[in-house]
């Protein structure tokens, strides 16, 4: 997807929060609300085509009397992640009772796998769901995110008759439109971008760096790859971007495996899914 259409999603979400968040939320906080929305739509958009089969395979294997489920379930769902609750965010825009949706939106929430529940308790959105529902917003920031005036999904939008309305938002998108949300963030609340986010095209030529002196030794296999000081994760995606495009240049095929960290003292999976 070309800049212009990353920058209108981009326009598109930092509307929402001022038409759902200003009588609710100081400016300075709207991000505590955003970001973590925006995530959810997009796990939620990319695990839409295989919910039902995620769920028949939860279902079976519960039957079976089955305790570790995760790499099933994975495989099941077509991702490294999955849910299990049997909500997707279009279901819950239907609600009526403020009260039903927001149970309902919890249950959704509980039923992310462990690697997404981990990411979602660093955004410590949990705490604003009481706010969000008594204001009766959680609802308006749903159905929002899920206008079809904007295509979060990597999966292209078409018309009735085959043309496509709106191009799919692939992981590196996806990754940009984030990483502009959190730029314009830090800077409403006066924070130095730097701080949290560095230029896209600084992490590509730093990618480069890394990784073109070492291109002919590349060879197929699995990497791991590991950023010590974590923000969104885009370098991480970046560097497994360009790793992967030299492992296909020399005719090799590489996996990779993703880790960071931020302020613990040991490697975690990367805050962001490579969905995203």
């Amino acid at each position: 997807m070309d800049q212009p259409n990353l920058n209108w999603i981009a326009n598109f979400i930092w509307g929402i929060a001022d038409d759902v968040l200003r009588d609710l939320y100081v400016r300075g906080k709207y991000r505590d609300v955003i970001l973590p929305m925006t995530v959810l739509r997009r796990l939620d958009a990319v695990l839409e085509p295989t919910k039902q089969i995620a769920l028949e395979m939860k279902a079976s294997l519960d039957e079976a009397g089955i305790v570790h489920q995760d790499q099933a379930l994975r495989q099941a769902a077509g991702q490294a992640f999955y849910n299990t609750s049997k909500f997707t965010l279009r279901d819950l825009r239907a609600r009526a009772s403020q009260q039903q949706l927001r149970a309902d939106f919890e249950a959704y929430f509980d039923g992310f796998s462990p690697n997404v529940q981990d990411i979602l308790e660093n955004f410590e959105f949990r705490n604003q769901i009481p706010r969000l529902s008594k204001a009766d917003a959680l609802g308006t920031l749903i159905e929002k995110l899920l206008s079809p005036d904007i295509n979060l999904s990597p999966n292209p939008v078409v018309n009735g008759d085959g043309s496509v309305k709106h191009p799919g938002l692939d992981n590196h998108g996806m990754g940009t439109v984030f990483e502009e949300l959190v730029r314009r963030f830090n800077e409403e609340n006066n924070e130095e971008a730097g701080e949290h986010w560095t230029p896209r095209d600084a992490v590509q030529l730093m990618a480069k760096l890394i990784f073109l002196p070492v291109a002919d030794d590349i060879e197929s296999g699995t990497y791991l790859l590991y950023d010590g000081a974590c923000g969104t994760g885009g370098m991480l995606t970046v560097a497994e971007e360009t790793l992967q495009q030299l492992a296909s240049d020399h005719g090799n095929q590489v996996a990779t495996h993703l880790y960071a960290r931020r302020s613990t003292p040991r490697p975690t999976p990367s805050a962001r899914p490579t969905c995203c």
